[in-house]
């Protein structure tokens, strides 16, 4: 098992925006920390209000984005203009390439997300976009497939037999997960709360990468919040 506690990850501050890298990214680099098999990058950003990222071009990788809390504004080259919440998730496939700014949409709350970057199992493909509200679907002591390689439940999109959940689970509850194949690997990221992996503790913002183990088990130890991640390595 690999152990990322948050404080162990790259941090940059550039005042509208607060980022914590859990890879290597941008001013960031760690050797020891590039990715985790197609899993290359999960970015826990807080964004000011009015603030974000101008337009800038995205090649061949699957971008996942997850908010936290508030609003984002997304205006891409393909034609979209949306905007993101809590619940929902979005996902671009940028393929041959893609375009897009993000930015708070809010003038005087703060907006907080994962972007997660995962590696195509094919390149040079059409971009695409997709986005789905999961507020409504019930996530309480289960993983809820939010994104998937092949829409099971509901689930969007992506260009890679990688697996994403989300879970809610109740102080006390135990839930367990078994991977799809033996190439796969298992990434788990604390939201918020505090759980059990494997006989370690982790809390809000800590993560573990588990090879080579079939299936995992979690316990709740307060309420808490998950994001699970299968990928190949």
């Amino acid at each position: 098992m690999i152990v990322h506690l948050s404080e162990s990850r790259g941090q940059a501050d550039h005042g509208w925006l607060k980022s914590w890298h859990t890879f290597s990214f941008a001013d960031y680099y760690n050797p020891k920390r590039m990715n985790f098999g197609a899993l290359r990058v999960l970015n826990d950003d807080f964004i000011a209000p009015g603030m974000g990222f101008g337009t800038h071009p995205h090649k061949d990788m699957e971008i996942i984005t997850i908010p936290l809390s508030g609003a984002l504004q997304h205006k891409d080259s393909m034609g979209n203009t949306e905007v993101i919440r809590k619940g929902e998730v979005q996902i671009m496939s940028a393929g041959t390439g893609i375009r897009h700014s993000e930015f708070n949409a809010s003038s005087s709350d703060e907006v907080t997300l994962l972007q997660i970057w995962v590696f195509p199992n094919k390149e040079g493909i059409t971009p695409r976009y997709e986005q789905k509200d999961f507020s409504k679907i019930d996530k309480q002591n289960k993983l809820l497939p939010v994104v998937t390689p092949d829409r099971r439940e509901g689930s969007v999109l992506i260009n890679q037999n990688a697996f994403f959940y989300l879970g809610d689970l109740k102080e006390g509850a135990s839930i367990t997960y078994r991977k799809t194949s033996k190439d796969q690997g298992i990434y788990l990221f604390v939201i918020n709360g505090e759980i059990i992996l494997n006989n370690t503790k982790f809390r809000s913002r800590d993560a573990a990468g588990v090879e080579n183990q079939d299936e995992i088990s979690i316990l709740a130890l307060a309420d808490s919040e998950i994001l699970l991640i299968e990928v190949p390595l």
